[in-house]
């Protein structure tokens, strides 16, 4: 997932005026005018850093003016205490732009981060860890390259392409697996040739079914790790195989250990904190 500027852009246009409104009262009635600052924003704990464009971007809509060091890259691991840009101009420009910037590199650099720690457990195995549609309305794009930045493959960004056919989906075509699976995938091939054809399986039995009917990728929702084997067994290579469901930290291993190629977890996205960045003046905003 690659981010175009523009987008970013007008994402900062829309944080800035829902931040800042009418004016920056307290800057204004505090900070004299012309008063110079110095700032660095540093980790105050470990991170992969995420939103670099977006701090540089806040800083320059709010004054075009300001001098912006960026002194570390989206990707980089930072230790607690580095500095990962500096910024000099304008103390009350700084001071209204602060906490839009922080917001978004926090909340990326959060993603990325647990992203990470996801992708350190499985090193050694040939599984890609993925990254799912549980994302905040708005900022998929955003969450999906922090994911990236994390060292993980993105999954499909949203519902136009590729096919996903759920329980749901398959509920509408009738309750024998054995007719609504190769009838959905069939209908699937046939509408969007171009696009991958994947099937969620509850069961065993639906995912021989989905193998057997031509699914690229199967997804093998909430099994154990023995089931797991032994859809790998029965597959022989013929498709892809996702696990997915309550899978953690904890279990992500034992997951991919079983042979499965692809294992999604929604909690990089949807459950990642934000991590602690803080800008500090490192000279008095006025003399």
């Amino acid at each position: 997932m690659q981010l175009v500027e523009q987008e970013i852009q007008l994402a900062v246009q829309k944080a800035l005026e829902e931040d800042v409104g009418t004016g920056d009262a307290t800057t204004l009635a505090v900070i004299p005018d012309g008063a110079m600052a110095i700032a660095e924003m540093r980790a105050r704990e470990e991170l992969v850093l995420c939103g670099m464009d977006f701090v540089r971007i806040t800083f320059e809509q709010v004054d075009e003016h300001l001098s912006i060091r960026l002194l570390r890259k989206d990707g980089d691991v930072l230790e607690a205490g580095d500095c990962l840009a500096q910024i000099e101009g304008s103390a009350a420009a700084i001071l209204t732009a602060e906490r839009t910037a922080l917001n978004f590199i926090q909340r990326l650099s959060g993603v990325a981060t647990l992203t990470r720690r996801y992708v350190d457990r499985i090193v050694g195995t040939k599984v890609k860890l993925l990254d799912t549609r549980k994302t905040t309305p708005g900022w998929r794009h955003f969450e999906k390259y922090g994911v990236a930045c994390g060292g993980a493959t993105n999954h499909r960004v949203g519902l136009y392409d590729m096919i996903m056919i759920k329980d749901n989906h398959l509920a509408t075509l009738g309750s024998d697996p054995t007719k609504s699976i190769p009838e959905a995938i069939r209908r699937a091939k046939t509408m969007y040739p171009k696009l991958k054809v994947e099937v969620e399986a509850d069961t065993l039995e639906q995912a021989f079914i989905a193998m057997d009917a031509g699914a690229d990728i199967i997804l093998l929702d909430n099994m154990s790790p023995d089931k797991l084997k032994q859809a790998v067994e029965a597959n022989k290579g013929r498709c892809q195989l996702e696990a997915s469901g309550g899978i953690h930290l904890e279990t992500i291993q034992m997951v991919a250990e079983s042979g499965v190629d692809f294992i999604s977890v929604g909690a990089v996205t949807h459950s990642a904190p934000a991590v602690d960045i803080a800008l500090d003046f490192q000279l008095p905003p006025f003399e």
